[in-house]
């Protein structure tokens, strides 16, 4: 990401923040205060389209609502412990060994 991408992200951020409409003209007096050096001029006019009808509030805060959080147990067998209770070590499966090429029966000079 160029540092123009960077700052108008930020620009359109600092906007939103502060309650102001997030318009072209607005993130380009922002990157101007902010003195970013090389800013192509073109940004502000794409990020203001591309934010103008969204919701970025929702945006940012569904950032980091992915698939991180943690698996629930299973149902049935291995149920959390009470409290107190060592939670009993989960033991890793152990990979399976690779085989080698010269095992498959090829290799580079085959």
């Amino acid at each position: 990401m160029s540092n123009s991408e960077l700052a108008c992200t930020y620009a359109a951020l600092i906007l939103h923040d502060a309650d102001i409409p997030v318009t072209e003209e607005k993130i380009a007096a922002v990157v101007k205060a902010a003195g970013v050096p090389d800013f192509e001029a073109y940004w502000p006019a794409l990020f203001a389209r591309a934010v103008g009808g969204a919701d970025l509030k929702s945006i940012v805060s569904a950032v980091g609502s992915g698939a991180g959080a943690a698996a629930a147990p299973a149902a049935g067998g291995d149920a959390a412990p009470a409290a107190g209770g060592a939670a009993p070590a989960a033991k890793a499966p152990e990979p399976e060994p690779e085989e080698s090429e010269e095992e498959m029966g090829f290799g580079l000079f085959d």
